[in-house]
């Protein structure tokens, strides 16, 4: 197709259905972990090494395993994927769901290039060697914006993942597609976390260390720009000791870890003054840490809070009595819980039982990006497969 750059595969992909959770998809899953755990440099990329690990084959096996009987069922076909530019190592994540669900695969690739983007490609051209079955079901695919090569690749689809923020997922969902073709979208979504100040007075040195870099990784490691990295911190059995401990040990963590750009300092400071001036009836103040942390006093909620974000080491943060405090303004909105010092079956009932309409996941600090084969509320496999049924 005109205008398109084919970084693997070519347009003769073949749109045939392989079974669910195959054979060969697990040993590709776990060539290709081995590959990228075993490429020089690959530490010093997080996204890429926790991507590795996610394809080793016992926890693909162990996927395999909750999934339940797969022998009823087939992959839909072929699957468009349009990733997100922001998030690095998305694209090879829903390249594998497909793979997983017994997809043929065409992944666009954003158009900003990373290095940890570029590693895992290369390991995925020389892998793909060994596994011809999914090669010729494999396409990566980089094009600028336009609408018209998008509906060319849609109107191929059985199934489309759509990664981005919610006008990009609304300009592809007019598109035209086959009429059984499934769109999964993922749009704009809004993380919290809630941490009991008590637990944080109480826990050593290491625990707070360990606390503090699984918090970095939630946040800064992809510069707040993932969709399940928290924007809010809401304090249970709130203590302002606590709150110092904790936001030290982050700061400190980020004095040796962070790059932070002078352009990027003066953004944090105009998002502060910018805030102070139209949200002035709920800011009680701010705390600024050598421009590595900006916290942001919240006195009270308004009716949406999704608007309050920040990047970079930039927090909101605000008290509550209750984990049930926040139910009044959940929305379809909010993705993730993360939460420390807190009971994670008490948070989920939470959610459950005051029939809440977001929060899909509720995870530990420093497992927020972990991305699975459930998320935003799908199961991503059987999404993107058939059942053949017999009656």
């Amino acid at each position: 197709m005109k205008n398109v750059s084919y970084i693997i595969g070519n347009e003769n992909i073949v749109n045939a259905p392989m079974k669910v959770y195959s054979d060969e998809a697990l040993s590709f899953a776990n060539d290709l972990s081995q590959a990228i755990l075993k490429t020089p440099g690959i530490r010093q990329f997080p996204d890429a090494v926790a991507f590795a690990f996610w394809c080793r084959r016992g926890n693909i096996e162990k996927l395999k395993e909750s999934f339940g009987d797969v022998s009823k069922r087939l992959g839909r076909g072929l699957v468009f994927h349009v990733s997100p530019g922001n998030i690095p190592v998305n694209f090879s994540f829903t390249y594998m769901f497909g793979v997983l669900a017994g997809c043929a695969n065409i992944v666009r690739l954003p158009s900003r290039s990373f290095p940890q983007t570029d590693l895992i490609l290369d390991v995925i051209r020389a892998v793909l060697e060994k596994h011809p079955e999914i090669e010729k079901r494999t396409a990566f695919i980089r094009y600028s914006a336009d609408d018209e090569i998008t509906s060319e690749y849609s109107k191929l689809a059985d199934a489309r993942m759509i990664w981005g923020g919610d006008r990009t997922v609304e300009n592809i969902k007019k598109l035209g597609t086959k009429p059984r073709c499934v769109d999964i979208t993922f749009a704009d979504r809004y993380s919290i976390c809630m941490i009991d100040a008590e637990a944080v007075l109480k826990a050593d040195e290491t625990v707070i260390k360990k606390l503090a870099e699984d918090f970095y990784n939630d946040t800064y490691l992809m510069d707040q720009n993932a969709c399940s990295s928290p924007q809010m911190i809401f304090w249970v059995n709130d203590n302002a000791e606590a709150r110092e401990r904790f936001w030290n040990a982050v700061c400190d963590l980020a004095k040796d870890r962070y790059y932070l750009q002078d352009a990027v300092a003066v953004d944090k400071y105009t998002n502060l003054c910018q805030e102070a001036i139209e949200n002035k009836e709920i800011i009680a103040g701010y705390k600024n840490k050598d421009n590595l942390l900006y916290r942001i006093e919240i006195k009270n909620t308004k009716e949406d809070i999704t608007e309050l974000r920040g990047k970079s080491g930039y927090f909101h943060e605000m008290a509550i009595n209750d984990i049930s405090d926040i139910n009044d303004i959940i929305t379809e909105k909010y993705q993730t819980l993360i939460y420390f010092g807190l009971d994670a079956e008490e948070l989920r009932q939470n959610v459950i039982d005051n029939n809440l309409r977001g929060i899909d996941r509720i995870v530990p600090v420093g497992k927020s990006l972990d991305i699975g084969v459930i998320w935003d509320g799908y199961d991503l496999v059987r999404s993107l497969s058939r059942i053949v049924s017999l009656s």
